[in-house]
C-alpha cells in the first residue's frame, strides 16, 4: 500500500513502539503509593518533563487527556463554564468557521445546551483569519467574550494561522485564547511562549505515538472546570487513572518528531511540493487549495506534508475509491455523515462552491513517506481522474 493519509494518523515511531512495550509489560498504577505505583508515576512525571520541554510549558502545564477531541472538549467547556462562573456577562465564543468538527461540534453544543452566543470568524481564500477579522469581532463588545479558538494549522488544507499575533490581539481585550494544534505539533514549532496560546491541544497519534492519549497545556493562573470527575488526577482537572505507557510513548514520539522537525520539514515540503507538481502536470485542472507553496524559511504558511487538490468534474469519493483499488489511501476534502457525502465545511468558508468542494482529496506525507510513494501516486491519477470525469459526466447526464 501506499500511504498518503498521515495527518489522519500517521505509523508509530520506533522508539514510542519501544517506550509502549517496555512500560506495558510492567505493572503500577501512577496513584497507587507503592513501590509499582511510584515507578509507575515516575515515567508518567518524567513524560510530562519531556512534553513540556518541546513544548515551552512548564511541567505543571500539560494535563494528560485521551487524544486531541477530549483535549478540545476540555479546554473550551472548561474556560467557558469557568468564565461564566466569574462572569455570567460573558456568553460570547468566537471561533474560526474552518475548526475541526471537535471544535465546531463542541462550541455548537455550548450555544444549544448552554446559553453560549458562538460566532465564527471568517477566513480568507486560504483559509487564514486576519488579526484585523479578530479585533473587530473582540471590539464589537469584549466584555462578553467567553474565549477565542483558533486551530494552529488547518487539518484539511494545511494552512498554518497567525496564532501569535491572534494571541495578542485576544489578550489585549483579557479574552484567553485557545488553538488546536493537534496536526501542526510535531511539525513546525509549537510553543507556549510568552504571550502565546493560553490552552493547546496535541495528540500522540499524529506524531509518531499511540492512538488514545494526548495532551492540553494549560497556562499557570488560567481556571478551567472539570469535564470528568474522580479521583483527582491531573490537578482535578481530568480525572482518571493514567495510561502511564502511552503518556510514555507520546513523549518519545514528541522528542523524536520535534528534534527531527527542521530537517524533516524540508524534507517533506519538498516532497511535497513534487507531488502536486507532477499531478497538475498529469491534471492540468487540478486545482491546489489553502496557502501558497513555499514560505520564509522557519516561518512556513502550510504544512510541509500537506497537498489539498480539487480536481474539477470529480467526485472526491469516487477518486478516493478509485485510487483504493490501486493500493492508494488518502482521504476525501468531504465529511459523511448517515451516509450523505457533504462538501467540505472548509472549503465552503474559504469561498469554494460546492462542486468545487465535492471534488477534492488531501494527500498527507508523514516520516515514513518516501519518493516511490509520490512516484506511485503520480502513475495513477491520471487513469483515475480520467474515469472518475466520465462517471461525473454519465452521472449529470442521467440526472443521477
Amino acid at each position: 500500500m501506499t500511504y498518503l493519509d498521515h495527518a489522519a494518523t500517521t505509523p508509530m515511531r520506533p522508539e514510542a513502539l519501544a517506550a509502549y512495550a517496555a512500560v506495558l509489560a510492567d505493572t503500577g498504577n501512577a496513584s497507587s503509593l507503592h513501590a509499582s505505583g511510584r515507578r509507575a508515576r515516575r515515567i508518567v512525571e518524567e513524560s510530562r518533563e519531556t512534553l513540556a520541554g518541546v513544548l515551552g510549558a512548564r511541567p505543571s502545564d500539560v494535563v494528560f487527556t485521551g487524544g486531541g477531541t477530549e483535549g478540545d472538549n476540555l479546554a473550551l467547556k472548561g474556560l467557558y463554564w469557568a468564565r461564566r462562573r466569574a462572569e455570567p456577562t460573558r456568553r460570547r465564543v468566537l471561533v474560526s468557521a474552518v475548526e475541526h468538527r471537535a471544535v465546531l461540534d463542541t462550541v455548537q453544543w455550548l450555544g444549544a445546551e448552554q446559553g453560549a452566543e458562538v460566532e465564527l470568524l471568517d477566513v480568507d481564500a486560504a483559509g487564514m483569519v486576519h488579526p484585523d477579522t479578530l479585533a473587530a469581532a473582540l471590539e464589537r463588545d469584549p466584555a462578553a467574550v467567553a474565549l477565542v479558538s483558533v486551530m494552529w494549522a488547518n487539518s484539511e488544507v494545511g494552512t498554518v494561522e497567525p496564532v501569535a499575533e491572534l494571541a495578542a490581539v485576544a489578550h489585549r481585550h483579557g479574552v484567553p485564547f485557545h488553538t488546536d494544534a493537534v496536526q501542526a505539533f510535531g511539525q513546525i514549532p509549537v510553543a507556549v511562549g510568552e504571550g502565546g496560546p493560553d490552552a493547546i491541544t496535541v495528540s500522540a497519534h499524529k506524531i509518531g505515538g499511540p492512538v488514545g492519549v494526548g495532551a492540553l497545556v494549560v497556562r499557570r493562573g488560567l481556571v478551567l472546570e472539570p469535564l470528568t470527575h474522580g479521583g483527582g488526577q491531573e490537578r482535578d482537572i481530568r480525572s482518571g487513572t493514567l495510561n502511564t505507557a502511552g503518556v510514555a510513548a507520546f513523549a518519545a514520539a514528541a522528542a523524536t518528531a520535534c528534534a527531527q522537525a527542521p530537517r524533516e520539514g524540508a524534507r517533506l515540503a519538498a516532497l511535497r511540493d513534487d507531488l502536486v507538481r507532477r499531478v497538475q502536470e498529469k491534471v492540468p485542472g487540478a486545482v491546489l487549495n489553502g496557502a501558497a507553496l513555499g514560505g520564509a524559511p522557519g516561518d512556513p504558511q502550510r504544512l510541509p506534508g500537506n497537498a489539498h487538490l480539487t480536481f474539477p468534474g470529480c467526485e472526491g469519493d469516487s477518486l478516493l475509491m478509485l485510487l483504493d483499488a490501486r493500493g492508494i489511501e488518502c482521504s476525501t476534502g468531504s465529511a459523511c455523515s448517515a451516509g450523505v457525502a457533504r462538501p467540505s465545511h472548509v472549503l465552503l468558508a474559504m469561498g469554494a462552491g460546492e462542486e468545487h468542494a465535492r471534488g477534492s482529496l488531501r494527500f498527507s506525507l508523514g516520516h515514513s513517506s518516501r519518493a516511490a510513494d509520490v512516484d506511485a501516486l503520480v502513475e495513477a491519477i491520471g487513469p483515475v481522474v480520467e474515469r472518475a470525469s466520465r462517471a461525473g459526466a454519465l452521472a449529470g447526464m442521467t440526472g443521477a
